[in-house]
């Protein structure tokens, strides 16, 4: 009987971007979890190998073999909870490569505007519902990448490409960058506004709007003036802290600051 040729299978390798903290901290704890309960059963379950930096056992420089790690491997995962310097840093090495990558960051954390454009998976590791939500949407943007249904775009890569566009000499090609740095601009707007929507405290800042508070609590003669101002004030101090916004109360309350404002207007006209 021939003997049959063994082909070895080469190992699938997901590499895993994350904050590890030292031993026994909580970011330590909490990167575990993350690692233990969410990322390794959703891209094992694809036939993925998950590794994070402190796994790796080979000899050498530790810096040099994470960089391997991200630049090699088929599949990266980074957790982009904590803005840990570290992560962004190897964050941009895969974002430069434009290889395949899922990001993740902890539920209630302002994704940094620089990687907003990029999906973001969004997760709480102590509500359990949310942990099967993101592991099934974990294995879902891995498929997709598989099937080449995700393009891969970063904001280095698309930096990279514009770059090589303008330096053409050819002029179409010139006119294309012109034409992709507008709509990059202006999808950059969108984010930007929708991120405001979503978050009423970048537009109206508590420490703001108790400065005004203050403020007006020296001016005692308009009494009745700054009892109004200072009820919609609090409206709007309740709408930031709740972080959630409302179209139509925060119209209802522009229209009673300009009633307001008429009001004053025809007083100071009177006296």
């Amino acid at each position: 009987m021939p003997n049959k040729k063994i082909e070895k299978k080469e190992e699938k390798v997901c590499f895993v971007i994350a904050p590890i903290g030292e031993p026994e901290s909580d970011v330590r704890k909490r990167s575990d979890q993350v690692f233990r309960h969410i990322i390794s059963p959703a891209v094992e379950s694809l036939g993925y190998k998950p590794i994070r930096a402190d796994h790796i056992s080979e000899p050498g420089i530790i810096t040099s073999q994470v960089i391997q790690y991200v630049v090699d491997s088929p599949l990266v995962v980074a957790d982009l909870t904590g803005r840990n310097p570290n992560v962004f840093y190897e964050l941009a090495i895969r974002h430069a490569i434009k290889k395949p990558l899922v990001q993740l960051i902890k539920k209630g954390e302002q994704i940094p505007f620089d990687v907003a454009g990029t999906r973001t998976i969004q997760f709480d590791i102590h509500d359990l519902d949310s942990v099967e939500e993101t592991k099934k949407e974990l294995i879902n943007q891995v498929k997709s990448i598989e099937e080449g249904k995700n393009e891969i775009d970063t904001p280095i890569s698309v930096a990279l490409d514009l770059k090589i566009l303008k330096e053409s000499e050819n002029p179409e090609q010139r006119s294309l960058a012109d034409v992709v740095e507008a709509i990059s601009e202006l999808r950059s707007g969108i984010l930007s506004l929708e991120k405001k929507l979503s978050d009423p405290a970048s537009i109206f800042p508590p420490e703001y709007l108790e400065f005004l508070s203050r403020r007006l609590t020296r001016h005692p003669i308009y009494r009745d003036y700054t009892f109004e101002i200072m009820e919609i004030i609090e409206k709007l101090l309740r709408l930031t802290k709740s972080k959630k916004f409302d179209s139509s109360e925060m119209e209802m309350l522009k229209e009673r600051l300009m009633i307001l404002r008429h009001r004053m207007e025809r007083y100071l006209h009177e006296i």
